[in-house]
């Protein structure tokens, strides 16, 4: 396919929410309404109610389109994903003592623990029984392979969860980007971005397409999406991020942001970071997480992270151009391309 200009003519807010809106009636439609109502089936419903962007099913149905197949064919894979993201959200939230998720409180905090876990649980069962209603569509070979895609994006999301996990529990703060890019791809980039286009493209060229370039595209607008996730619980307001503005600085993740941090930083303002690093959240002090936010801002490393942000994005742009050379020229591949600078212009 030709080049494209990036963005130009496409809305992509607007194709989020008609998508989204698709997705969210055929997900819901999919949950029991059955017993127990009030400590399952009604909290499985929570965060799948809540307001959100879809990218995920999203991209999954724009890539089918722009190797030749139709949304229909693919609207259950791209509902299955969504499943999966709003469990491993339950999940996070409970595993990052989180407060807030889309403008709320999070599920465990209302909830418990227990059930809350159970619902997340509970969602991930939902999101395999939907996957496997949606292989009996495909031809056997397709089949095997959409089964083989969900397999491997879930084997990668739960490694790079441990993977961030790791680091927090044992107070390793020595860190590169390099190892910020390897957290990424395996905890948001496989199942953001790399695993909805993998599939959608399978489906849609019945198998026929080189799936292999779409691991590196994926990558690198997985890793924009990521980033300015972290910019903007810095940078944002609780109103659009949904989250508690500095959460991260809470949790002690290692962003971008923090990594620069902690190579930039004097002897004395190390000890201090260190120190911070070893506590666990509850004796984080809104106060000292102020006082590593000035730091972040005094050594520029939310600047920094913006900037290396930006060459994602440009790499980006040239993988596009190899994932989707044999794509039609379409409103899907359309899309998919307006998605590398929307990824680093969203405030939401």
């Amino acid at each position: 396919m030709t080049a494209l200009d990036p963005g130009v003519g496409v809305d992509v807010e607007g194709v989020l929410r008609s998508r989204g809106q698709r997705i969210h009636a055929v997900l819901m439609s999919r949950i029991p309404d059955g017993q127990p109502d009030r400590w399952l089936y009604d909290l499985v419903r929570d965060y799948p109610a809540r307001p959100a962007k879809h990218i995920r099913p999203a991209i999954c149905l724009a890539t089918a389109v722009a190797f030749g197949g139709e949304e229909s064919e693919v609207v259950l894979p791209a509902v299955a994903i969504e499943m999966l993201h709003n469990a491993f959200l339950v999940h996070d939230d409970i595993a990052d003592g989180s407060l807030r998720r889309r403008g709320e409180p999070t599920l465990h905090a209302g909830a418990g623990v227990g059930l809350a876990l159970n619902a997340g649980d509970a969602l991930a069962v939902l999101a395999q029984r939907t996957i496997r209603d949606a292989l009996d569509r495909y031809p056997v070979a397709v089949a095997d392979r959409v089964a083989d895609e969900f397999d491997t994006m879930m084997a990668r999301t739960v490694e790079g969860q441990a993977i961030e996990l790791g680091w927090c529990r044992d107070g390793i703060v020595d860190l590169t980007p390099e190892d910020y890019l390897d957290l990424i791809m395996h905890k948001t980039c496989w199942y953001t971005t790399i695993h909805p286009m993998r599939v959608g493209a399978l489906v849609g060229s019945r198998g026929r397409t080189d799936l292999a370039p779409m691991i590196r595209f994926g990558f690198y607008l997985g890793a924009a999406f990521q980033i300015r996730d972290d910019l903007l619980n810095l940078t944002g307001s609780e109103a659009q991020y949904g989250k508690e503005i500095l959460g991260d600085l809470h949790e002690g993740k290692r962003t971008l942001m923090l990594i620069h941090l902690v190579g930039a930083a004097t002897p004395d303002e190390r000890r201090l970071l260190d120190r911070y690093l070893a506590a666990d959240r509850s004796e984080r002090t809104d106060a000292m997480v102020e006082d590593v936010h000035a730091l972040m801002l005094r050594h520029r490393s939310i600047d920094f992270a913006a900037e290396f942000a930006d060459g994602i994005a440009g790499s980006a742009r040239d993988a596009f151009e190899v994932a989707f050379a044999s794509a039609a020229d379409n409103e899907g591949s359309r899309f998919i391309e307006a998605l590398i600078p929307y990824m680093l212009e969203r405030t939401a």
